[in-house]
């Protein structure tokens, strides 16, 4: 069985795996790409970089219209 931790710290999620972490920021009124903007300028890749794990980076954007996700990028 595959274990992983779910944080909510300074970004909107961290998922921790054995072999990656990633780094999530989700958007109800903006973009992917402005999420991944925000995690680039608040600098939320930095505490995990010395881990040695893989780290993700992941924009998600929400659609209010649809009630799902409308997109995501890494």
């Amino acid at each position: 069985m595959r274990k992983f931790i779910v944080r909510f710290d300074g970004t909107d999620a961290v998922v921790k795996t054995p072999k990656y972490i990633y780094v999530f920021e989700f958007k109800l009124n903006g973009t992917a790409e402005q999420a991944l903007q925000q995690i680039d300028e608040k600098g939320y890749l930095i505490p995990y970089q010395t881990d040695g794990r893989e780290v993700v980076k992941v924009g998600v954007e929400f659609s209010a219209e649809k009630r799902n996700i409308g997109r995501w990028l890494l």
